[in-house]
């Protein structure tokens, strides 16, 4: 690393550049708008560079410039004010009041407002707020920074999924994942091969916000596809003036957040033997004290078992005492990340470009991540009344994956090996069955590939025609394209391969999502007190997706890897699928008197997914602000500097199902080896899109000049006609049928506040806290259907009516009977009466593994050219069932290793412990039960950001216009009460479709830690 930053610093003296003029120094005095009084803390920058200062307690300042230079003047509370230098000496400024974000844009659909003129509910976020936040997707840099928007990775595996929650679940069988859409086009987030996530295809540097359309009235206008929330992405832009050049560079190291404890070798042989000496006793053999019990005891049985895991050594003499967790993690996991930028342009046309290199080295073995991405953005005014432009984006992304969870070859699987076994034989081969306990996937580090490229272009051009100065109409016109190739290979010795001389499979596909919008925009003030803004076009979109699959067997060499050299095809298949959206929408924005807001909104949408009888929907929304502080009884009021109350109330639609739902289709059969077709789904032509009505009320505050500011909103969400896969009796000849049928409900609070707590020449302190209480309740299924039980005897989420979705139902644990330790169970709902007997045991709820709030809070202190971010994220009143510990919590069931814990077993009468005894095969309290559910409420340093910003006197030697030194922290310290490996979970393997990802919530099973990375960086403009 020091390598690199001294070539870059080289090479950056090494520029040639343009003369500098001789610097003078300017000074003034800043005073408010409001009351003409002074402002001390007021941020004094020169545009373009890291220089810059602080007025002082008078509001004076004075700084360094050059006559071509532009000075920016910012505070909290006032709008923002550029000055050109030019021949002045003195330059005093005036700032006006911006009441916290009144003049703030923020972008919504098809358009922007400033944030005084919203009556929705927005949520906003800089792209320079997760600038160089080391984690491959912008995804997880958002994490914490937004009330009401839940981010949860499913584990610490890169390049892989990640879900957004907006204000809850709205769906059980649909999509609930948010409407991305970037610079004004809906792209592609779903649908890619395996878990493989398209969102990762993006470089977040490249974004300057991102705005969280929470509400029904900032959301209706995309209408069908807006009841999860619309997140839209704004990409950077040119500025006229001298062309800027960025460069970055940063490096960091990265570890698992937490591990778990396993028994060692010695613990481990003494539980195994102590787990089949106790079956032993209890049917009247003592093998130890008696040698005459010992052929064919259970004893006997374990003891050769560990004659066999210890491989060419012997157990008894403890020489091998392996960590098999250890061997799952990467010790060379870091990232590194090389970026440059380049922006500028004059009064007609405008650019900016970027490339960057990411990469991710993952803290699993055999988990990688990298992408290389370039971007070009341009806009130019053809004249006074047209303006052009268009936005290129390529990106090439490589993944090296990892099989799911619940597979053998799963690093994380290798806990499971007994420490007793050596890593490998006498002659350097790795161990594999039946020496290990089961499949050794580290055989895949050395005789498996697999590696999943994707290349991905996002283009859209547009053109902007002003009749006048109130009327102009745009067009866009986007492609986003997605080739993916996922080719594995498995050899054969791994356990994919090794019972087919080594296996092989090719994948492909490809999505072209086309996409126009056309519309007019309409704005006047009339009177000077009705300002009025009119929005009105349409939109189509086309997706299409073709995917090819090709499977072979039989390599002759585990060097030859390409499905060329398989001596065997065994598989085939090619699908090709698509869907449409036609609609028209409309917005109205009106303003009186600047303090009376009122916003009506609607879309009409069309869509292939839907039965032709239910093809079209209506989607509208209204809303209404009313900003107090504009009234004569409260304008000037001391300490109140904003008071604003809005309301809304609409209905948006999903529509994220399959694309052919509603047909009647059929597929192929063969019989006697003649072609045919056979029936595979029931036709449902009244099929149409669930639909959500929101009401939402809240309240913008600003007080003490906006030193404090802030949110609190109240929210209720209401899903009718969910999109339903109702199970069918199996004389039907079918298993499922889609239909709309049932209800859901969330609903609760949102809390937003901003301090700026301390701010003079030197030193300045800001926070940021977000809360959000989100509480969802399925309130409807089929008719005459109160549940959808857990599916699966190992799980236990399921759907009641009157619970949160996917809650954990099943037998509640009640310790160990101190007796005879054995594992006990309630038998009645009162949990006044137990059994030993798990079939006996009352089945009930345990468990929830929706979070009761969310929470993150971020400080930013500034003290002369050093600066410090810290952002703690938290997640609250969640619990989290550990689907493994059935396998590695079981008190020595079997041979799998147990967590340290487990060493806390019951062994003597008057035993008080949690842990039942150790009994071989017997389960003794290794069932599905709230035994395994546990809290998984989590606080979380999620970011910490220390820079330093070279002075101005270092700068203007090096002929540069600013550098910054950083050290960064992601996920640097967590606290929870936990067991398992990390409390930011969800097993992959369980979302195998819509339906169970969305029920199949807070489950670890052998899932990945998150990581933690440290990080140095540094970044140059010039």
């Amino acid at each position: 690393m020091k390598k690199s930053v001294l070539f870059l610093v080289t090479l950056l003296l090494a520029l040639p550049m343009a003369g500098w003029s001789q610097n003078k120094t300017i000074s003034g005095t800043v005073i408010s708008g409001e009351d003409n009084m002074t402002l001390p803390g007021v941020n004094v920058r020169v545009q373009g560079t890291n220089r810059g200062t602080v007025t002082d307690i008078d509001g004076s300042y004075s700084i360094n410039v050059a006559n071509e230079e532009i000075l920016v003047f910012s505070y909290i509370g006032f709008l923002n004010q550029e000055v050109s230098v030019g021949n002045q000496s003195t330059i005093d400024i005036t700032l006006l009041p911006d009441a916290k974000t009144l003049g703030e844009v923020v972008v919504v659909g098809y358009g922007s407002v400033t944030r005084g003129d919203l009556t929705g509910n927005v949520a906003s976020l800089k792209g320079s707020e997760i600038a160089n936040v080391p984690v491959p997707t912008f995804q997880e840099a958002l994490q914490g920074r937004m009330s009401g928007v839940f981010v949860e990775s499913s584990s610490g595996k890169v390049g892989e999924g990640v879900k957004i929650r907006v204000r809850g679940t709205t769906s059980i069988s649909g999509g609930n994942e948010p409407l991305y859409v970037i610079d004004g086009i809906p792209v592609t987030s779903a649908g890619t091969i395996g878990k493989s996530n398209p969102m990762a295809d993006i470089n977040f540097n490249d974004i300057e916000s991102f705005e969280v359309l929470k509400d029904a009235s900032a959301a209706a206008i995309y209408g069908a596809r807006a009841s999860n929330g619309v997140v839209l992405i704004t990409t950077k832009s040119g500025t006229a003036g001298k062309t800027k050049f960025n460069v970055g560079i940063q490096r960091g190291v990265s570890s698992p957040t937490r591990k778990n404890e396993f028994l060692n070798a010695s613990q481990y042989v003494e539980l195994m033997r102590e787990s089949g000496y106790n079956n032993d006793l209890a049917n009247g053999l003592d093998p130890i004290n008696n040698p005459d019990d010992y052929e064919d005891s259970d004893l006997e049985f374990v003891e050769n078992r560990l004659d066999r895991y210890a491989g060419h050594t012997d157990w008894r003499d403890g020489t091998v005492n392996t960590n098999w967790q250890e061997q799952a993690f990467n010790p060379d996991a870091g990232t590194t990340n090389v970026n440059f930028s380049a922006n500028g342009g004059n009064e007609s046309t405008r650019f900016y470009f970027s490339t960057a290199y990411d990469k991710q080295d993952g803290i699993m073995i055999r988990n990688k991540f990298e992408r290389i991405s370039g971007r070009l953005n341009l806009d130019h005014k053809v004249s006074d009344r047209f303006t052009i432009g268009a936005n290129f984006s390529l990106t090439r992304t490589e993944t090296t994956r990892l099989p799911e969870d619940n597979q053998f070859n799963n690093p994380i699987q290798l806990v499971a090996l007994a420490p007793i076994t050596p890593i490998r034989d006498e002659n350097g081969v790795l161990y594999d069955r039946p020496t290990t306990t089961y499949y050794n996937s580290l055989i895949d580090s050395e005789n498996a590939n697999w590696l999943s490229t994707s290349y991905r272009n996002i283009n859209n051009i547009f053109g902007e025609y002003s009749f006048n100065e109130n009327l102009r109409f745009r067009s866009d016109f986007a492609v986003d394209i997605i080739n993916q190739n996922d080719d594995r290979f498995f050899g054969a010795r791994t356990i994919t391969g090794q019972g087919t001389n080594g296996f092989g499979t090719s994948r492909w596909a490809r999505i072209v999502n086309y996409n126009t919008n056309n519309y007019f925009t309409y704005s006047n003030t009339f009177d000077e007190r009705h300002q009025l803004e009119v929005v009105g076009g349409m939109s189509f979109q086309k997706t299409e997706d073709n995917y090819t699959r090709v499977d072979g067997q039989e390599f002759p060499l585990d060097a030859l890897k390409t499905l060329e050299s398989a001596a065997e095809i065994v598989e085939g298949t090619s699908t090709f699928t698509n869907f449409t959206f036609l609609s028209y929408f409309s917005r109205i924005n009106y303003k009186l008197d600047n303090r009376y807001l009122m916003t009506l909104s609607a879309r009409y949408d069309a869509s292939s997914r839907f039965g032709e009888n239910n093809r079209y929907g209506f989607f509208p929304a209204g809303s209404l602000g009313w900003i107090l502080t504009e009234e004569a009884f409260l304008k000037g009021k001391e300490g109140l500097s904003l008071l604003k109350l809005r309301t809304s109330y609409g209905i948006t639609g999903n529509a994220e199902i399959g694309n052919f739902d509603h047909l009647g289709l059929y597929g192929p059969a063969s019989y006697g080896l003649r072609p045919g077709l056979q029936p595979t789904q029931i036709k449902n032509p009244d099929l149409t899109w669930e639909t959500t009505a929101q009401f939402n009320v809240g309240i913008e505050f600003g007080l003490f000049d906006d030193r404090i500011t802030g949110e609190l909103d109240y929210y209720d969400k209401r899903t009718s006609d969910l999109l339903l896969l109702l199970p069918l009796p199996g004389t039907s000849g079918f298993a499922s049928f889609r239909q709309n049928t049932g209800k859901m409900q969330n609903y609760g609070f949102e809390v937003v506040l901003n301090s700026a707590n301390y701010a003079d020449q030197n030193f300045s302190w800001n926070t940021s806290l977000n809360f959000a209480r989100n509480i969802n309740r399925v309130r409807e299924l089929s008719e005459g259907q109160n549940s959808i039980p857990p599916s699966s005897s190992r799980f236990l989420n399921g759907i009641f009516i009157g619970e949160p979705i996917g809650v954990f139902y099943g037998p509640r644990y009640a310790g160990v009977d101190p007796t005879n330790g054995d594992a006990l169970y309630y038998s009645n709902e009162a949990l006044t009466e137990t059994t030993n007997d798990f079939n006996e045991a009352t089945r009930m709820v345990v468990g929830d593994p929706n979070p009761d709030f969310i929470a993150g809070i971020t400080n930013d202190i500034t003290y002369k050219n050093i600066q410090l971010s810290f952002l703690f994220q938290g997640v609250f009143g969640n619990d989290i069932y550990e689907g493994g510990g059935g396998f590695y919590a079981a008190n020595g069931d079997w041979f799998d290793n147990s967590t340290a814990i487990q060493f806390n077993r019951w062994q003597n009468p008057g035993d008080v412990t949690n842990i039942p005894q150790a009994r071989l095969g017997e389960c003794n309290g290794c069932n599905a039960s709230s035994r395994y559910v546990s809290d998984g409420s989590y606080v979380r340093l999620k970011t910490l950001s220390l820079g330093y910003n070279l002075p101005s006197s270092l700068i203007e030697k090096m002929k540069i216009n600013s550098a910054r030194v950083y050290f960064m922290a992601q996920n640097l310290l967590t606290f929870t009460n936990y067991m398992g490996w990390d409390p930011e979970v969800n097993a992959d393997y369980l979302g195998s479709t819509t339906s169970d990802s969305n029920v199949f919530q807070g489950v670890d099973f052998y899932s990945a830690p998150q990581a933690k990375t440290f990080s140095l960086g540094l970044n140059v403009g010039f």
